[in-house]
């Protein structure tokens, strides 16, 4: 078994680790934890992990303004109702609402939820009463949430409501949370599970896009987790076609301005309810983007281990960064006089403190904390109190990060391959795996897969007119006088020599008039924009070659 953790000369006996969870762990409790101890992180950034953190299923994280769907959205996953949920056009979800397996349904309050060892939410005590108050677990038996759990939260404001709240508060976007939520920093709150879920899905409605200031900021606050975030852009039945270029046209605009990465965020766009559509001009679409959202999701318990692995690397980052900030900070204090005139000083040069580090030590700018927010936290910390620089503890996390995380890295290509392949199951899930109702059924390669003739042969007439102008010999063509046809097609050379490999069902180098047909009927399914089979499914097979299959 693994025991590459073992060789600590502190160590008596070797560690072993059953799992990589196990290896998280005992890597976050021994060598990241005492770096953020000894120089105070959790108070500036985020709370110390525990056990559940690492142990707990994969969670998803439901943002958006009041009215785009995120209660319906998740019923639409499960197929059914959760204890407490209200669906209405008005702000109806004013709580979070952790929607999770149990086997008898009911919910569980924010004050209880906190206490549970086993649940990955105790640290969020750090909220107080008023969020508590409206943080709430919903339990229920149901397939999907086997594998998953989903994590409602409260509409944000906009239009009227919005400017309301602005004109009653006199400080900073975190006073404007406290007033709308009612005490708690409402941002803050969706930092901390940005931090810890595995995907976060942005709604937005399409009948009415608009991305209110509040919503905007909200965004904003989950910088460094956009590989995280997906976008969706629900009750798009409700427009039509040209409409709904406009609209996905301005998310995007939009979304460039709010979201600064290289990379476009991935937009689903569809109806996310069992109500039937409005305008079906888009079904297929909508059909489309529906398998790929749910592809995602789905892939989620797959990924869970090398996601937390990622979010440690991340933290064990941040970590040394605010390091070496706290201690440059006090390297800087003056032992006995004027103390609080130095500590405005640096406060104000932080930006200069930023720099110097970064060239000091070898550190990219993306590693900093947020300037503003970090010149805030320490208006209200004792710069005496923070502690020098202790090379040991950095030099600790380094050995992790350059040598314990490469092993880890191995263990989970390991554990992928000895498990058997994990899926979300259950509820939507199930409802387009089988049958005729499954995405491509009927199209495509899949045409005529219910037809008691042979599907080509309704346009064999058509093909066998140039297959005689081919010169066949013996009732085949060759190659070379196949390809001067099929290159007609001006598809690449890689998917006509897929589409031969499927039509010379004998494989002797030649077709004969079945086989010419069935090449052109693939070339047909392509040029239509359908994908291809990897191997020729049996109701494509021609009737003179299904005997030699069977």
């Amino acid at each position: 078994m693994f025991s590459w953790l073992g060789t600590d000369d502190k160590r008596k006996d070797p560690e072993v680790f059953q799992t990589v969870s196990d290896g998280l762990k005992k890597l976050y409790r021994t060598k990241l934890l005492p770096l953020e101890e000894h120089y105070r992180f959790h108070e500036f950034h985020s709370p110390a992990l525990e056990d559940a953190d690492f142990d707990n299923k994969p969670m998803i994280l439901l943002v958006g303004q009041y009215s785009t769907g995120k209660t319906t959205f998740i019923r639409y996953l499960l197929e059914q109702d959760f204890p407490g949920m209200r669906i209405g056009p008005e702000p109806t979800t004013d709580s979070f609402i952790a929607v999770m397996q149990g086997e008898v349904e009911g919910v569980i309050p924010g004050n209880a939820l906190v206490v549970d060892p086993k649940k990955p939410f105790r640290k969020l005590n750090a909220f107080g009463n008023a969020f508590l108050n409206r943080f709430v677990c919903a339990q229920l038996p149901n397939p999907v949430l086997e594998s998953i759990s989903i994590i409602d939260t409260p509409g944000i404001l906009s239009g009227e409501k919005q400017r309301i709240s602005r004109e009653q508060e006199e400080g900073g976007y975190s006073c404007r949370r406290r007033c709308q939520y009612g005490g708690y920093d409402f941002a803050a709150v969706l930092e901390w599970f940005a931090e810890r879920v595995d995907r976060i899905i942005l709604l937005f409605d399409a009948h009415k896009l608009d991305i209110s200031d509040e919503f905007s900021e909200v965004i904003k606050a989950l910088k460094n987790h956009e590989d995280k975030m997906r976008v969706v852009l629900n009750k798009a039945d409700q427009i039509e076609t040209q409409q709904l270029m406009r609209v996905y046209g301005a998310l995007m605009w939009s979304l460039g301005k709010i979201v600064n990465t290289p990379e476009v965020i991935r937009v689903y766009i569809g109806s996310f309810w069992s109500h039937p559509l409005l305008i079906p001009d888009n079904r297929k679409l909508f059909e489309a983007e529906e398998q790929d959202l749910f592809r995602d999701i789905q892939s989620l318990p797959r990924n869970a281990a090398l996601r937390k692995l990622n979010d440690l690397i991340k933290r064990a980052r941040l970590a040394k960064v605010h390091a070496y900030i706290i201690s440059s900070l006090k390297k800087e204090m003056p032992t006995v006089f004027g103390k609080d005139n130095k500590k405005k000083e640096l406060v104000g040069s932080l930006g200069e403190i930023y720099a110097r580090i970064e060239r000091e030590h070898q550190i990219s700018a993306g590693d900093f904390p947020n300037l503003k927010k970090m010149q805030e936290q320490l208006q209200g910390h004792d710069f005496n109190k923070f502690q020098p620089i202790k090379s040991k503890l950095l030099e600790t996390v380094d050995d992790m990060l350059a040598h314990d995380i490469a092993h880890l890295m191995v263990m989970v290509r390991q554990e992928e391959t000895q498990k058997p392949v994990q899926m979300v199951k259950g509820g939507a899930f199930e409802g387009t795996q089988n049958g005729p109702f499954g995405h491509g059924y009927g199209e495509g390669a899949g045409e005529g897969i219910d037809d008691a003739d042979w599907v080509v042969s309704r346009d064999k007439p058509v093909y066998d007119e140039i297959f005689y102008t081919l010169s066949p010999v013996n009732g085949k063509v060759t190659g070379a006088n196949a390809k001067k046809e099929m290159v007609r097609s001006k598809l690449p050379n890689t998917i006509l020599g897929k589409i031969w490999k499927l039509a010379d069902v004998d494989k002797d180098g030649m077709l004969d008039d079945e086989e010419f047909a069935l090449a052109n009927h693939l070339i047909k399914v392509k040029l239509e924009g359908h994908e291809l089979p990897n191997e020729l499914p049996c109701h494509l097979l021609p009737p003179s070659k299904r005997k030699l299959a069977d």
